[in-house]
């Protein structure tokens, strides 16, 4: 079962990975697989106006605003320490109508060489601040269980499982990224003659690129605890209900997860065929999603209405499904399709 759930999560992935940041991106050369002179050029000027919108984001309180600018400077080296992505995302957590989004995307502020993440005073704050928030509590199940608190993992577990809904803030990232993004307009030389998408193709891969580094709770671990349930009833009723909250959880990742465990645990063999097909639904609804996030920076229009949708809120299945619907693409699968094999 757990081979499945692997599939599932790389093919959830692509959705995050498809549009990367242009920090990270590379453009490969024709013969020797490096970037061309003029790739380079695009890349250091991307770059560049990246480093134009934090500056032009980083004064003022709003909170909306600090999240984009930190979001924006995190990927980008060598950044004066007032515009870095720790005083940012500290100023976004100060600021007067903060909420958890900006503590969320705190998690990320920490020294993995150190094992020093998640950021543990950003975990302590979102367990007050947002309680109901299951996501929150897997993070510390993961935190606890890497220190071997195997009873507070327990007491995590259970509180997940209690907890009314999953939230990883994706969609406020998003929402964040896509109002600020705006702020200036992208230079000529910034903009690559070869897709047709120009500014606002642009603007979309930096907006859903960033927004797919999202912090996110250790989910394959979950999966291997509620598995391994064996016969302690009370860890497979946790896992059962947790699985409830995930299916309507803000991620691709936590519904697939959420659905593994209906499909795994169920003493109903409907629920649990039922909870199968709802995944091969899934997979077709993300890897749509990601064949048009792969379209945007060829269509202008395509990567306007993805960026419309990114600053109207929500969360990121939401706005998954809401693209589905306005580009005509059903949601449940057709009978004959089989989704594309991962390694």
């Amino acid at each position: 079962m757990m081979r499945g759930l692997h599939c599932l999560v790389l093919t959830c992935a692509l959705s995050l990975a498809v549009a990367p940041a242009f920090a990270s991106k590379t453009a490969a050369g024709k013969s020797h697989g490096t970037p061309d002179k003029a790739a380079q050029a695009r890349d250091k000027a991307q770059l560049a106006f990246q480093r134009d919108l934090v500056s032009v984001l980083a004064p003022g309180g709003d909170p909306l605003r600090l999240l984009g600018a930190a979001l924006l400077a995190r990927p980008l080296f060598n950044q004066t320490p007032s515009n870095s992505f720790h005083r940012l995302i500290e100023r976004a957590t100060q600021a007067e109508g903060a909420g958890a989004a900006a503590y969320w995307m705190q998690l990320a502020d920490c020294d993995a060489n150190a094992d020093a993440c998640p950021n543990g005073e950003a975990l302590q704050h979102l367990l007050g601040q947002a309680p109901d928030n299951a996501a929150v509590w897997l993070l510390k199940l993961g935190a606890d269980a890497r220190s071997m608190k195997q009873d507070a993992a327990r007491e995590d577990l259970a509180k997940a499982a209690a907890a009314k809904l999953y939230d990883d803030y994706a969609g406020t990232s998003l929402q964040a990224l896509a109002t600020s993004v705006g702020v200036l307009p992208p230079p000529a030389d910034t903009l690559d003659p070869a897709h047709p998408g120009g500014a606002v193709g642009m603007q979309t891969v930096l907006v859903y690129g960033l927004a797919g580094t999202q912090p996110q709770p250790s989910l394959q671990l979950i999966a291997k605890l509620c598995e391994n349930a064996g016969q302690d009833a009370s860890i497979k009723a946790d896992c059962l209900a947790l699985g409830k909250t995930l299916e309507w959880g803000s991620s691709p990742l936590a519904r697939s997860l959420g659905l593994h465990l209906r499909e795994l645990l169920a003493d109903d063999p409907a629920q649990q065929q039922e909870a199968k097909a709802a995944r091969r639904n899934l997979v077709w609804q993300v890897q749509s999603f990601t064949q048009l996030l792969a379209r945007a920076p060829d269509d202008a229009a395509l990567a306007q209405r993805l960026l419309a949708l990114a600053r109207s809120g929500g969360t990121e299945m939401s706005l998954q499904l809401a693209a589905l619907r306005d580009n005509g693409i059903p949601a449940e699968a057709p009978a004959d399709w089989q989704p594309r094999k991962t390694e």
